[in-house]
């Protein structure tokens, strides 16, 4: 039998154990580090009772294993499906990085509670995480994506309730995030609290290569004939800009999760209405390549793989994954990964391995589960399908310690 250990987080840490670093998210692709297999995976199983962090372990042979499970001190929570008015799945959070993990530190959100959480990870032991301080709140409703600028030592939380927009705060390595201003960005959605999606939601906050500038995408309405944004908010020494700038690039609808294209001022993001879009954010943003992904169900999240230099992107409707030139755009491969998944939100690549989340049914005929996928071949092959304990339906993010 299988067992999981739960981890009762402490408050204090000392101070080298953050300092020291050899770890990996995917928000700024293609550092050293990117090309090695992870030591473990980390998602948030968004619990309403009692939000969790589930780690997983990872072999050198790049395969999972049970881990820990650690409590946020906050509450999970799902959004409400405009389709059905009911609680939304398996995408219940409409977002991408609802976890993320730079250096040592972790960010993970509680949209149940309002709040976010600081943890530091064990450099010995990756699956062992220490909460630092306690919750805090993210001065806005429902909050379910996250940032790290490890280099300005700053956190960034997207609302997306009643009062959406942005967050951040400073990252202390025993006092725990304080807030950097009292203010934050407001963005007039218009939403309720939970908010209805997943169309004019907040998709994915992350900061670009260099750290200079927050991004946040956000989807417009089809239905409604509303287009959505890509928000920039410049990164000062000390803190993060009091105005963002918004647009609206052409041809862009339901802007969802991107990863940055390294040594560029380019992004790649999934539009959720007809595939991926890479945009130019030098001066105004602009599609430069639109690429059509045959048969999608809703293309939302993106990885990038350093060992291939190319994106993969998943769809919560399809048992497939998809890899996306970075130059040109075009789709060079449509992968059937048969694993019996309905589909896949949150992913990241380590090595020549992509980790892709599928939170299983909604009726629980499927269980949630994480597929390894070598993409080092072609077709990409999947190795393995780990069905982890403490993980449901509502399960999302994905981020890695390398």
């Amino acid at each position: 039998m299988r067992t999981l250990i739960y981890i009762l987080s402490v408050l204090v840490i000392p101070s080298a154990v953050v300092a020291a670093s050899n770890s990996h998210n995917g928000e700024n692709p293609l550092k050293k580090e990117d090309g090695v297999i992870p030591k473990a995976i980390y998602f948030m199983n968004n619990e309403e009772a009692e939000n969790s962090i589930i780690a997983l372990k990872v072999g050198e042979d790049g395969m999972l294993s049970e881990g820990s499970c650690t409590l946020t001190g906050g509450k999970g929570a799902s959004g409400i499906d405009g389709k059905t008015s009911m609680p939304a799945g398996p995408d219940a959070l409409f977002s991408q990085s609802a976890v993320t993990v730079r250096g040592n530190w972790m960010v993970a959100v509680n949209p149940g509670s309002n709040t976010t959480t600081l943890f530091s990870i064990d450099t010995k032991d990756p699956t062992r995480l220490t909460m630092i301080g306690q919750p805090v709140d993210t001065m806005g409703d429902f909050p379910f994506t996250a940032a790290i600028s490890r280099k300005n030592k700053i956190a960034c939380v997207g609302n997306s309730g009643a009062q959406a927009g942005i967050a951040c705060f400073s990252m202390h390595n025993r006092q725990g995030l304080k807030p950097l201003s009292e203010s934050p960005i407001v963005f007039p959605l218009n939403q309720t609290t939970p908010p209805v999606g997943p169309f004019n939601t907040v998709s994915h906050v992350f900061f670009n290569q260099d750290e200079t500038m927050l991004f946040t995408t956000v989807k417009g309405d089809p239905i409604k004939n509303t287009t959505g944004f890509l928000s920039m908010l410049p990164v000062q020494k000390g803190g993060i800009g009091t105005q963002d700038i918004r647009s609206s690039p052409p041809g862009t609808q339901v802007l969802f999760g991107s990863t940055i294209i390294p040594d560029s001022n380019n992004i790649l993001a999934t539009d959720a209405a007809f595939g991926t879009a890479t945009i130019s954010t030098n001066g105004t943003p602009a599609i430069v390549h639109k690429t059509t992904i045959e048969n999608q169900s809703a293309t939302c999240w993106a990885a990038l793989s350093p060992m291939t230099k190319t994106a993969f992107v998943t769809d919560v409707g399809m048992d497939n994954l998809v890899e996306v030139d970075l130059g040109s755009g075009e789709v060079l491969q449509n992968t059937p990964l048969m694993s019996e998944n309905p589909g896949y939100v949150d992913l990241l690549v380590g090595g020549k391995f992509v980790y892709a989340l599928s939170p299983g049914s909604m009726d629980g005929s499927r269980k949630a589960h994480v597929a390894v996928v070598d993409v080092s071949v072609r077709p990409a092959k999947a190795v393995q399908n780990f069905q982890p304990e403490g993980a449901g339906r509502s399960s999302m993010g994905m981020a890695a310690w390398m």
